[in-house]
């Protein structure tokens, strides 16, 4: 074995995603929302945070993993350094933020557009496999970062242990993180104007045919009467274009407890979905108690209630409460202002929530899980790049890949398509890499490359 080799390219997949930014247009907005008069850099701010979050995607964790596009110096030329990139992420205030947000919902615009124009369409949300069609649906979540008591924003958290409180937001027809918002480890999961700020963040990335139709799912840690009401008002809008649905987490408390016993004796539960193959679930049954929860005021039009009831599985007696060991069984209650529709399906629709979680843990592993600096501002502007390198992979399987690999985790699309080596060869005016021909996933990474190239160039 020698270190000789020459005309080799490592994790090829770079390529791939550097080339769908800048057809897109991602590179060109980012570089104009982080110019600053009289400031030329060596290596434009904008170029910097698309290579931080290819990097990011390809399985960097950390300011330094920037080394991995080394590979792509033969294609490319020269990366940003570590220390350039902690520049660039130092440059980035809340003013520079919000322009890369602003950059990111512009692009958007474009990449949605693409989606709409393929044959297929752009792609609905599913519940057990039905589509809803026209709906755009965002679904929110918080998750805790462990930090030492050095970094700015460290706080004490629920779990007692010190970190941030990072709430993110995710549409779940596409699989993009539309928003991210940084806080101290002991902001309270059902802050109302916490709720509120991340999911109008989502909705601003949205185009405007995108934002018509809303359903918004959020667990019951999120639960506050002010954000459902923020959702029923559609934030605000008068125009009756506007119909946005909630689809929210319900306490279960002594009322509740009332309401079950009275189905239980009245015979009122109807079979539950959840089964295999998008089947009915053995022993798993839901019910509207909406009516038998007494006076419900101040909530708005259509609220109603819904219980799930299914046999406490083992998993969960941990975290049952004393009424659900009791009765050895598991109830869940949820609440949403959709006037229509079969409650079987009501409850499937909001059981989907759970895909957010995949999604977070995909994400903690994939650099938001550890913040690499002490200061707030710089662990803010890496938090961003991680929801940058969030879009350009949805991106790159939405426009480029299809099947299996359109659907893939991001350790899988990293092991089969990105980190595939290839060599570089020259000739005349024309530069070639070539795949190994043993590859099994070769002609994939070739096809998307030339989807890649057919996009229509946005500078």
């Amino acid at each position: 074995m020698s270190g000789d080799g020459k005309g080799q390219v490592g994790h090829v997949g770079g390529v791939h995603l550097r080339l769908l930014a800048e057809r897109t247009g991602l590179t060109g907005a980012l570089s104009a929302a982080l110019a600053r008069p009289g400031f030329v850099p060596l290596h434009d701010r904008g170029q910097v945070m698309v290579d931080l979050a290819v990097a990011i995607t390809l399985g960097a964790t950390c300011i330094r993993d920037i080394r991995l596009l080394e590979h792509q110096r033969p294609v490319f030329g020269a990366v940003a350094s570590q220390p350039t990139v902690w520049r660039a992420l130092k440059e980035a205030d809340e003013q520079g933020l919000a322009r890369i947000e602003r950059a990111r919902m512009t692009v958007r615009r474009r990449v949605y557009e693409l989606l709409r124009d393929r044959p297929e369409g752009f792609p609905e949300a599913e519940v057990e496999g039905v589509p809803l069609t026209g709906w755009t649906v965002i679904d929110s979540d918080g998750t805790l970062i462990p930090a030492p008591s050095e970094k700015e924003g460290a706080h004490g958290t629920y779990k007692g242990f010190l970190g941030h409180h990072v709430f993110v937001a995710t549409c779940d027809n596409t699989g993009e993180q539309l928003a991210a918002t940084l806080h101290p480890g002991n902001v309270s999961a059902n802050d109302a104007e916490v709720n509120i700020d991340i999911l109008t963040r989502a909705v601003a990335q949205l185009p405007w045919w995108r934002r018509q139709k809303i359903l918004f799912r959020v667990d019951g840690a999120g639960f506050s009467h002010q954000l459902i009401d923020w959702i029923a008002s559609a934030g605000g809008r008068q125009s009756p274009t506007f119909r946005w649905e909630y689809s929210v987490g319900w306490a279960f408390t002594a009322r509740e407890q009332a309401a079950i016993e009275i189905c239980d004796k009245q015979g009122l539960w109807q079979p539950a979905g959840g089964g295999p193959d998008g089947g009915v679930r053995e022993n798993a049954f839901v019910a509207d108690i909406t009516a038998l929860l007494g006076d419900l005021p101040g909530w708005p039009p259509h609220h109603r209630v819904i219980a799930r009831k299914e046999p406490l599985h083992p998993r969960y007696v941990k975290d049952a409460s004393a009424y659900e060991i009791k009765y050895e069984a598991r109830y869940q209650t949820f609440a949403t202002n959709h006037r229509r529709g079969q409650i079987a399906h009501l409850d499937g629709r909001h059981r989907k929530h759970a895909r957010v979680e995949p999604k977070i843990r995909d994400q903690k592993a994939s650099g938001t899980g550890l913040l690499p600096s002490r200061e707030l501002n710089v662990n803010a502007a890496w938090l961003t790049a991680t929801t940058l390198a969030a879009d350009l992979r949805c991106w790159f399987q939405l426009l480029a890949l299809d099947g299996e690999m359109a659907r893939a985790t991001p350790k899988t699309l990293r092991y089969r398509v990105l980190h595939v080596p290839a060599r570089l060869v020259r000739g005349q005016r024309k530069r070639r890499l070539k795949l190994p021909d043993t590859w099994p996933w070769a002609d994939i990474i070739i096809r998307a490359f030339r989807r890649i190239l057919a996009l229509p160039h946005t500078t």
